[in-house]
């Protein structure tokens, strides 16, 4: 999640609000107001903007850190009777939905990955440049961490961790030195994992791509989390809740999530009719009704911020949206 340390600056603000504000704000069947989901709340950027240029609209806000909801409760205030709160993670977005008496919804963010505060607060353990215990947990109350996963991970487990979600090609080497240091004295802060990353490294390879660590870090906090099967989840989940004409935007931070929302969003704007069958041949297939994809793209690839926000925000920089409207129920 892109939150600025100071003032709070949601990444993609306008686009977002763009894109999803036709969906917000035409009629909904039965006279109800229109339903939209942020499914990682966080310093409630977005969804303060939505809320403001959607006067009817009603908000579900989740997220899985205690410090957003506590934040979303001063939202709930500036917006009464508009906003619902719930200490979850997004993967629960069907049951939560659910819990709010909707069936459907007509717009859904997922700003995804870590938030500002989050990096912010040192005491969190996120930030390879400052010294804190090695926490990374997004919800406080769960049990592993990541001086856990640190400390008690074998080689091969930790060295499959840090390739597979840090895309870290000296994984084993860093696994193995780390495997060495914790046998004289438990990992427990980030400095010190920092400095034992910085050390396995090869010194040709840490002249380029800043901090030798990033890699690291990403790969602990979404080990720790679960980001990527949470995301897995969330993913059909959320798209399954949208009305026909409702909307949904992803704003992804690395690969390995950019990737996951493509497939999905590719794949459900997919015909699912074999190519070349002819018309009634495709309504069978179909089963009954219209054929035709269920979604259609409303992005060409990942839209990337303009130099000017990168500028303003500098931690929007990785940022990649992608956004698709539901233009038919399943057949």
């Amino acid at each position: 999640m892109g939150d600025h340390a100071f003032g709070h600056v949601p990444v993609m603000v306008g686009r977002v609000v763009a894109l999803l504000v036709p969906a917000l704000t035409a009629p909904v069947p039965a006279g109800r107001p229109p339903v939209f989901v942020d499914a990682t709340l966080g310093r409630a950027g977005h969804a303060r903007a939505l809320l403001a240029a959607c006067p009817g609209l009603l908000l579900i806000g989740i997220d899985a850190d205690e410090a957003a909801i506590t934040h979303g409760r001063e939202l709930a205030d500036e917006f009464p009777g508009r906003v619902t709160l719930a200490h979850a993670f997004y993967d629960q977005i069907a049951a939560i939905v659910a819990d709010a008496g909707h069936r459907r919804v007509q717009g859904v963010l997922f700003d995804l990955g870590v938030s500002s505060p989050q990096l912010d607060d040192t005491s969190r353990g996120f930030s390879y440049s400052q010294d804190a215990p090695l926490d990374m947990r997004m919800d406080q109350s769960a049990a592993r961490t990541a001086a856990q996963v640190v400390n008690e991970y074998p080689v091969p487990e930790l060295t499959r961790v840090l390739s597979e979600y840090g895309e870290e090609r000296f994984a084993r080497r860093i696994a193995e030195a780390v495997a060495r240091e914790r046998v004289k004295e438990p990992v427990a802060t980030t400095l010190r994992l920092s400095a034992i990353v910085k050390e396995a490294i090869p010194a040709a390879a840490r002249r380029t791509g800043g901090n030798p660590a990033k890699r690291t870090f990403q790969a602990l906090r979404i080990e720790v989390n679960d980001e990527l099967g949470a995301l897995r989840r969330a993913l059909p989940a959320a798209l399954d809740l949208l009305a026909p004409g409702g909307r949904f935007v992803a704003l992804a931070y690395h690969s390995l999530e950019d990737r996951l929302v493509k497939r999905e969003l590719v794949a459900r704007s997919a015909d699912p009719a074999p190519p070349g069958l002819p018309v009634r041949a495709a309504e069978r297939f179909a089963g009954s009704g219209p054929t035709g994809p269920r979604f259609r793209l409303l992005t060409r690839g990942a839209e990337r911020p303009d130099a000017d926000e990168v500028t303003a925000n500098p931690r929007a920089a990785s940022a990649r949206l992608r956004a698709a409207e539901r233009i038919r129920e399943a057949a």
